[in-house]
């Protein structure tokens, strides 16, 4: 449960730098501002999920919220994105940054912790395999 709880506070952290800079910046920018939205609300979303359904899906979407809004952000730090150039400095690219790694890890621990196959034991196999 300490994973999930990591994962969810990792998402809302990213999402509530995301909403924050909605309002100082992005919506100004009809492509990114948008999703910048999005990504606080899915970020929200995704923590609620992780804290009230016990299923694989929400850590999964905790790895892939992490990796997309981090992938995102690598693009608009080289080349570009949609008009924005960012650039690795100040608190909120450091606070996204981290959460979203944060995010990634936790869920992944959430999905090997709950979620791996169970071994069965050399007796319960051979009784398997004579049924």
């Amino acid at each position: 449960m300490r994973m999930r709880l990591l994962a969810a506070v990792a998402v809302l952290v990213s999402g509530g730098v995301h909403l924050k800079l909605y309002f100082d910046w992005a919506h100004e920018n009809n492509k990114v501002g948008p999703a910048f939205l999005l990504n606080a609300v899915g970020g929200l979303v995704i923590a609620v999920l992780l804290m009230t359904w016990r299923h694989w899906l929400p850590p999964l979407l905790a790895v892939g919220f992490g990796l997309s809004t981090l992938a995102a952000f690598v693009t608009a730090a080289t080349v570009g994105l949609f008009g924005v150039n960012e650039v690795w400095t100040g608190w909120a690219v450091w606070t996204a940054a981290v959460s979203e790694l944060v995010a990634v890890v936790a869920g992944a621990m959430v999905l090997r912790q709950e979620f791996r196959p169970q071994q069965q034991s050399p007796s319960s196999a051979q009784s398997a395999q004579r049924l």
